[in-house]
């Protein structure tokens, strides 16, 4: 009976929460009846369907997203003491408590757990992580990639825009326009299918701009957080040769 809770144990959280993008963040505590192999999802979705903080005072639910449940989707993203991991794959036995959990600082807050991942998804719009592949579809199959480099770019596409990679990052603030290691690593896997190569340079004078690829200070803190273990800093070292050649190649007209 692993899912039975266990009699009289029970688990302290404390959350950093706010009301909304205008108000001050507060903490408050809550206790919440300990399962074994539960995890940070299910412990606030148990201070959902009975929100009474630590002090037995009636309050209203902690706001958070999740989708997969299964460190796929990247909704989940929220620090837990002191780490931005995903919270559907932070097991509770394997937490220092009380445990903390807070949003990402990088975005701003909506509200609680909740945060706005504009500047992630504005970046990847900057440098057209897509593949422009619209009205081609009476032009027979595309091109294949080889299997070398199929490989290493697989790794790339599971990126799950989970905004861990930023929030770890010192040079992804409110005072900077750093676009992140993200959508830098995601220039390369689009720069390297053969379809998407065709719009190779355009991505890599998007990287050129204020707040591209200058912007990175090589902390390495992203590639360390990952949750899905990207080669994140390889793709930014690949992405200094690309924009070094592409600037040369400019200047000598070729």
């Amino acid at each position: 009976m692993a899912e039975t809770t266990t009699a009289g144990k029970k688990v302290k959280f404390i959350v950093t929460r706010q009301d909304s993008p205008e108000s001050k963040p507060y903490t408050e505590e809550f206790e919440v009846p300990y399962r074994p192999n539960m995890n940070v999802i299910s412990a606030l979705m148990e201070v959902q369907r009975n929100p009474v903080n630590a002090q037995g005072g009636a309050t209203t639910p902690v706001c958070w997203e999740s989708n997969c449940l299964e460190e796929v989707c990247g909704a989940c993203s929220m620090v837990i003491n002191g780490k931005p991991r995903q919270a559907c794959s932070a097991l509770v036995d394997k937490l220092e408590q009380p445990v903390r959990i807070a949003p990402m600082s990088t975005f701003p807050v909506v509200r609680d757990l909740v945060i706005n991942r504009e500047r992630m998804f504005s970046a990847l719009k900057r440098v057209k992580a897509w593949i422009p592949i619209d009205g081609t579809y009476d032009l027979g199959p595309g091109p294949r990639m080889a299997e070398s480099k199929r490989q290493w770019a697989y790794e790339l596409s599971k990126c799950m825009t989970c905004g861990v990679c930023l929030e770890s990052c010192p040079n992804v603030n409110d005072k900077t326009t750093f676009i992140g290691p993200a959508a830098l690593s995601q220039v390369r896997l689009f720069n390297a299918h053969p379809t998407g190569e065709m719009n190779a340079e355009e991505r890599l004078e998007a990287l050129m701009e204020d707040g591209g690829i200058e912007g990175c200070g090589n902390s390495q803190n992203c590639v360390r957080s990952c949750p899905k273990g990207i080669p994140l800093t390889t793709s930014i070292a690949a992405m200094n040769k690309d924009t070094t050649k592409h600037l040369f190649k400019k200047w000598l007209g070729m």
